[in-house]
């Protein structure tokens, strides 16, 4: 009996429903904007933000620019969206001159130098996250880090995994047993990230400066400053957006974690020659971490990641080398301008029951073919997924209609939303479904569509159209009324966390370069 068999034996009685609550949290992206000129803010982070180093629920990512708001984990979809709410609001109502783009693909670049590299002051970890954001200019180019997006962590409970494994001869450890089942959440997945591509996307043009220096096939223009695909769906995910050429033959297999972990540790471990080629330093300053095809894990471009919190230090390889896989990392959700948050209840009940459906359905292990097969669905559907002519691959390598492809898909996530409205007592999961086989059966409804017929039908830009979403949900922001607690809460954690910061900073008495070893000599023993 299949993993998958077991978990949907468990949840066939009606008992064992109370089991299945889904714990989630998200990682939302979105660039400080210059009020004046609609052009990335280069001024520092925020003080009154606190320690982008050491701040629990407010960071940045590539740039010192883009903010990324982190909710806690929460099996509550109303306490994740209120308290993504919250983080939205207090930052809103901190910066005077500035707003947050609510766009996937950023305002339009004058110069990639105007980029700020995010700073995370001279403690060895704040050092190394400079650097390893160094590295990623060096190696791909700085308008490329600027892309933003929803990152989706997704978990079940302990217990749901333990009364599954309860009901095998348990020859394998419980550890073992969850982390085989996330595998197959991944494989299927991957197979299927076609369809949640089509769904969600919502970058179909963007600015174009935003390829300034950057070789690129000719594309249609809307406009002098805007180009475009007239069916795409996530140009953010595809090749001219957030990808790397160099990882395209680093051929990811997630039939087993020894597997995955064997791979990306040769990534970084084995030295890349274009950068090698790379000066060592710029200004002073170290410009890579390492010259292997990956830096560190978090290089790795995939549309989905098994995770595992780490304590301090410690490697993500050994992380899950140690204690498995704790929760699945989805990476591929573009943000929708038309909504405040970029994301709402809808998009959450629709994502929690696409990733149920594809943990409790079998879940073939992958083969070349099989990769090779989903790798080239995905691109289909990133550059032309409403194309009504458009065709897919599937595992016998028939080409198939996007409707006829999705049809099975869908048969499994009516199984999963029935699951999980019996269980939280609710009709939501059911409602998400059937809006998305709307979007399938018009694909007008979808973002990406919608995105460019405002843009054409007002003769706007990709940037004026964001701007206008973006400015008008900053002014939401600012007049929403955030509780005494929330505030006080997130003004006492800014403060707390510059503390952090100083006192890892003070305490240090290790050099970097002994520091960096020492990380990296945990990948001789993963």
């Amino acid at each position: 009996m299949t993993h998958a068999h077991l978990l949907s034996q468990l949840l066939a009685s009606e008992a064992n429903l109370p089991l299945l609550s889904i714990y989630r949290g998200i990682e939302k992206e979105g660039l400080r904007i210059n009020a004046d000129n609609d052009r990335i803010a280069e001024t520092p982070h925020p003080t009154l933000l606190g320690s982008a180093l050491t701040h629990t629920s407010i960071t940045t990512d590539y740039s010192e620019a883009l903010l990324e708001f982190i909710t806690p984990v929460s099996d509550s979809v109303d306490a994740t969206l209120m308290q993504l709410a919250e983080l939205h609001a207090f930052t809103s109502q901190t910066m005077d001159s500035e707003y947050i783009w609510c766009g996937s693909m950023p305002c339009e670049i004058d110069d990639e130098s105007s980029i700020p590299i995010a700073d995370y002051g001279s403690s060895n970890i704040g050092t190394m996250k400079r650097v390893y954001r160094n590295g990623l200019s060096a190696r791909y180019g700085k308008a490329m880090q600027v892309i933003a997006g929803i990152h989706y962590n997704f978990s079940l409970s302990d217990e749901f995994f333990a009364q599954s494994w309860a009901l095998i001869d348990q020859s394998t450890t419980l550890q073992q047993f969850r982390t085989d089942c996330y595998l197959g959440l991944i494989r299927n997945f991957s197979s299927r990230a076609w369809l949640l591509s089509y769904l969600t996307g919502a970058s179909p043009a963007f600015a174009k400066s935003f390829l300034q220096n950057r070789a690129h096939q000719p594309m249609p223009a809307m406009g002098n400053d805007t180009l475009f695909q007239p069916h795409a769906t996530s140009l953010r995910m595809g090749d001219l957006g957030y990808t790397s050429q160099a990882q395209r033959d680093l051929l990811i297999c997630y039939n087993q974690i020894d597997t995955y972990i064997d791979t990306l540790r040769d990534a970084i471990s084995t030295v890349y020659p274009d950068y090698q080629a790379i000066p060592n330093d710029r200004d002073g300053e170290k410009q890579q971490l390492n010259t292997g095809l990956l830096q560190i894990e978090n290089e790795f471009y995939s549309a989905i990641r098994p995770k595992r919190v780490t304590n301090s230090g410690e490697a993500p390889l050994a992380a899950l080398k140690d204690r498995g896989i704790q929760y699945i990392e989805v990476r591929s959700i573009d943000l929708n301008p038309f909504l405040p948050l970029g994301i709402d209840a809808s998009t959450i009940h629709l994502l929690d029951t696409f990733l149920l459906a594809c943990l409790i359905s079998d879940s073939p292990l992958c083969t070349e073919q099989s990769r090779a097969i989903d790798a080239d669905n995905n691109a289909r559907v990133l550059l032309n997924g409403r194309d009504p002519d458009l065709s897919l691959r599937d595992h016998s390598n028939n080409e198939r209609g996007l409707k006829e492809l999705a049809t099975p898909i869908f048969e499994e996530l009516d199984n999963a939303a029935d699951l999980l409205d019996r269980s939280y007592g609710t009709t939501h999961h059911q409602q998400a479904v059937a809006e998305a086989r709307r979007r399938v059966e018009d694909p007008e409804l979808t973002p990406s569509a919608r995105l460019l017929a405002e843009m054409e039908s007002g003769a706007l830009s990709h940037s004026e159209i964001i701007s206008r979403y973006s400015r008008q949900w900053d002014k939401q922001h600012r007049k929403k009324g955030l509780s005494e607690r929330a505030r006080i809460a997130l003004a006492d954690e800014a403060v707390a966390s510059l503390r952090r910061q100083r006192d890892i900073e003070e305490s240090e008495n290790e050099s970097f370069d002994t520091f960096l070893a020492r990380f990296y000599a945990q990948y001789e023993t993963v």
